[in-house]
């Protein structure tokens, strides 16, 4: 990567997220002169814990500033000197979500929106927000929340003027062992004997940490502006994760919970009119956009996927096993599950 961050500013909005964390380690070994790296989150007891892994002392390039997405004039006031912002902040629980639709919609979609006005009022350079499967023909309202907020940072480069601002955004499916994630759930009830499936033939997306920090940096140094990108990575059968990590246990089947899906889509038919294959990652472009078509095609080799053609968990071609599940896990969740 020649991406260089020399003398530059990244702030990493719900930076003491799983997510946040895992790009917090990798910039700082990746790009130690960086200027500085701002945590951005509303959680204190977060950012305490975060501070003690990543002393002022031995790091100087961290800050920590408590903040919420939801308050315009606190983004701006942290935006301020900083070239490039990740936006992670969300609440991205489904049942809760479901449950408590005006707080869900106040910071995926209202946070989304402060966001964009921030970076305006500021001189960020680029924007890589995060997205999700969800938001690809959601049916629950956290996708409803983050399909707007994918609407939202797209739509800013159409009103950035003389602006050289670049907004991006990244979709992929459930991140290994990240918090509230599945994996981790099935871990901890492991030690009951019990571990409940929703439904046998429930597929998800299966993306690693790395595979999830690598995707935000390319977005970070590539992107033209507008794209929407998705990587291309295997899925797993739900059923599969539980064999897993409890071979011994009682699995009982209780039924899906509240707006939630059989199988994920993250690329609809009605998205292949849009959509490019650019190798290791596809790329949904904004229908309109303030560059060449033929140039992006040309530098990045891209290929137009073809009419109809649709991208989801249940109908992949790759496929996690129950042996490859638990290398994984021990690899990037718990080494000592098995245990």
């Amino acid at each position: 990567m020649n991406f260089e961050m020399k003398n530059k500013s990244l702030l990493i909005t719900g930076g003491t997220g799983s997510l946040g964390n895992a790009l917090t380690e990798h910039i700082l070994n990746r790009f130690p002169d960086i200027r500085r790296l701002i945590i951005f989150s509303r959680d204190e007891q977060k950012q305490f814990q975060m501070a003690q892994k990543y002393p002022i002392e031995k790091y100087p390039q961290i800050r920590f500033f408590i903040g919420d997405v939801r308050d315009r004039d606190r983004l701006i006031r942290a935006f301020k000197g900083v070239d490039y912002v990740i936006h992670a902040a969300a609440m991205k629980h489904v049942h809760l979500a479901e449950y408590n639709p005006e707080e869900c919609i106040k910071t995926n979609i209202g946070g989304a929106q402060n966001v964009v006005d921030a970076c305006f009022e500021t001189n960020v350079e680029r924007v890589v927000a995060l997205s999700t499967d969800k938001a690809c023909a959601p049916i629950n309202l956290y996708g409803a929340t983050k399909l707007t907020s994918d609407k939202l940072f797209v739509a800013a480069n159409n009103i950035k003027g003389n602006n050289p601002i670049r907004f991006s955004v990244v979709r992929y499916g459930n991140v290994m062992g990240s918090n509230g994630s599945v994996i981790p759930f099935f871990i901890n009830k492991k030690k009951e004997g019990i571990l409940p499936i929703t439904d046998p033939k429930m597929t998800r997306f299966n993306i690693s940490l790395k595979g999830g920090v690598d995707m935000v940096m390319h977005a970070l140094e590539h992107a033209w502006g507008g794209e929407l990108f998705v990587p291309k990575i295997p899925s797993y059968r739900i059923a599969d994760v539980a064999e897993a990590i409890g071979p011994d246990c009682d699995k009982p089947v209780v039924g899906i919970r509240p707006g939630e899906k059989i199988h994920e889509e993250m690329i609809t038919p009605s998205d292949s009119f849009y959509t490019y294959d650019l190798g290791k990652y596809y790329t949904i472009l904004p229908a309109t956009h303030q560059w060449k078509l033929t140039d992006f095609i040309e530098e990045f080799g891209a290929e137009k996927v073809s009419e109809g053609f649709s991208y989801n968990s249940g109908e992949n071609t790759e496929w996690e096993t129950v042996e490859s599940l638990r290398q994984l896990i021990m690899e990037h969740v718990d080494s000592n599950f098995l245990v």
